[in-house]
C-alpha cells in the first residue's frame, strides 16, 4: 500500500466530524454544512477544522489532500477560485470553501491559495 501524505494521515486521525451545537446554532448554516459531499469534501473538512482565520495551501497540498489533480482552469483562471457560479462538470468545487465560511484568493504564479474566514 502506498504511503499517504501527512495531511491525509492527520485527517484520518481526527475521526468523524463533530456535529454543530444545537439551540443557538443557525439552522440554515448547520443544514448547508451537512450537505457538502463529492470529490471536494476533504478540502471542505480540512478548512472547516482549521481554527486559523487564514489558511494558505499550495496547489500541490490541495491536490495531495484531494487525491487528484486540480483541473486545468484552477491553475490558469483566477475566476475558478473566486466566482462561485463557475462549475467544472458540475463539481461545485467552490462549495468546499464557501460552506466552510471561507473566501479563496489564489496566487496563480506562486500556485497557492489563501482561504480566509468570511466575516
Amino acid at each position: 500500500m502506498k504511503n499517504e501524505s501527512p495531511m491525509i494521515d492527520w485527517l484520518k486521525r481526527l475521526g468523524p466530524k463533530m456535529q454543530p451545537p444545537r439551540g443557538d446554532a443557525d439552522e440554515t448554516t448547520a443544514t448547508a454544512k451537512s450537505v457538502m459531499s463529492g470529490k471536494y469534501l476533504l478540502l471542505y473538512e480540512y478548512l472547516e477544522r482549521r481554527y486559523a482565520n487564514t489558511v494558505v495551501l499550495t496547489f500541490a497540498e490541495i491536490e495531495d489532500l484531494l487525491g487528484f489533480s486540480l483541473p486545468e482552469p484552477a491553475g490558469r483562471h483566477q475566476e475558478w477560485w473566486t466566482d462561485a457560479r463557475i462549475n467544472v462538470a458540475g463539481s461545485h468545487h467552490s462549495d468546499s470553501w464557501t460552506l466552510a465560511s471561507r473566501t479563496a484568493t489564489p496566487n496563480l504564479l506562486a500556485r497557492t491559495v489563501m482561504f480566509e474566514r468570511a466575516s
